[in-house]
């Protein structure tokens, strides 16, 4: 079976779908499923350098709608070549337009095979919150023009847990896709902890030096909940709360929210921002950190706390992390509501824990990890959805 994806930007700094991608293509190829990308990057960018599969990068997309009018062109030339073309994610050409190019190639008689992957943009928490309300009335309006046909007329839509499944039900009407099937997610087995992980790490966070620590890394942006993660920790501490440093790390420290998170703590030397990390020096946080903590108010997947299971790390998540149940059933970590109250109890709580629960903590998060998220079963899950609807031609 030959797949194609399509995304906006296989950029990793725009945060979990091009990561996911990266994860799962080696253990598809394991299992005799061939993958290629169809981008709108600019081909000369230095991330697509050193990729391991075939990424055809047709330059950027044009206007908020990454409008590219290379793509038409593109996939009417190459899609008799993949058995599946997979769209991931909504609201930008790359969904809409895949879906013109695919329904004209159908109709000339192409078998070629459509899922959409939304990645938690069918969740409703984009349509109800609060500083969203004219991107709210944009999506409405994209959903009434063009993202009902994509979503209704493709062969399938792919969740990557039943949590995401079960919300998209609310978001939009009409919504009657032809199936919906939860395929998972997963990653891979991180590195070995050597040595020289750590190093790195610390090369790019000097200040933590011996310092035991909280680890929060991900995108710096409101809904990650990292303003109230920095409120609940000042608080606490203001009240003599003896709690580890705190590292704070992702892209974004230079949007106006990042440099309202760094003017919060400019006295505070237990707070560390290394901004993105990316390879040994991401490996190094997750292994060396304490916990990993994630108050967002909404996560479609979570794909760092899942390598912090992987690392042996419990984890410190809200109920807006789609994967909560499991990891709460696993007793892998601690969940709370995504609010300042909520994020506190993570905190009190999890210094509690005496050293001795907070290792066995660690320990049952990797066992949830091995029994419910490695990219080998994710790709199984894959594999086993898609070829039933190939087979179906």
């Amino acid at each position: 079976m030959k797949i194609l994806r399509v995304i906006n930007s296989m950029d990793p700094s725009h945060g979990g779908p091009s990561q996911g991608i990266r994860n799962s293509i080696p253990a598809l190829s394991q299992l005799g499923i061939e993958n290629e990308v169809l981008s709108f990057d600019n081909p000369k960018s230095d991330f697509l350098k050193h990729e391991r599969f075939p990424i055809y990068a047709i330059g950027e997309g044009k206007t908020p709608y990454a409008y590219n009018r290379e793509l038409a062109n593109w996939l009417e030339t190459h899609l008799d070549s993949y058995d599946v073309v997979i769209v991931h994610g909504l609201w930008l050409y790359n969904s809409y337009g895949t879906y013109k190019a695919w329904r004209k190639h159908k109709s000339r008689g192409g078998k070629t095979k459509l899922f959409i992957m939304p990645h938690g943009m069918l969740d409703p928490y984009f349509q109800r919150a609060k500083g969203r309300r004219l991107k709210a009335i944009r999506n409405w309006i994209f959903w009434k023009l063009f993202e009902s046909k994509v979503i209704n007329d493709a062969d399938g839509l792919l969740f990557t847990c039943e949590q995401e499944l079960l919300l998209a039900r609310d978001a939009f009407s009409p919504y009657h896709p032809k199936k919906e099937l939860n395929i998972g997610y997963g990653i891979a087995a991180p590195p070995v902890n050597a040595g020289g992980i750590r190093q790195t790490f610390l090369e790019r966070c000097p200040t933590v030096k011996t310092k035991r620590f909280l680890l929060f890394l991900s995108r710096i942006h409101p809904k990650k909940g990292v303003d109230l993660l920095i409120s609940a920790y000042l608080d606490l501490k203001g009240k003599t709360m003896d709690l580890p440093d705190l590292v704070i790390a992702g892209p974004g420290l230079n949007t106006t929210f990042g440099e309202q998170l760094q003017e919060m703590t400019k006295d505070d030397s237990q707070i560390h921002f290394p901004g993105m990390l990316q390879g040994d020096a991401k490996w190094g946080a997750f292994y060396n950190c304490d916990a990993f903590i994630l108050p967002s108010h909404q996560e479609n997947f979570g794909i760092a706390v899942v390598e912090a299971m992987a690392c042996g790390k419990a984890v410190l998540i809200s109920d807006q992390v789609n994967i909560w149940r499991e990891i709460a059933e696993g007793k892998g970590g601690l969940v709370e509501p995504d609010e300042l109250e909520g994020i506190k109890n993570l905190l009190i709580k999890w210094s509690q824990c005496s050293d001795a629960e907070q290792k066995e903590m660690g320990q049952k998060a990797k066992l949830v990890y091995e029994r419910c998220f490695t990219v080998e079963q994710a790709a199984l899950k894959m594999k086993a959805a898609l070829e039933g609807a190939v087979s179906s031609k």
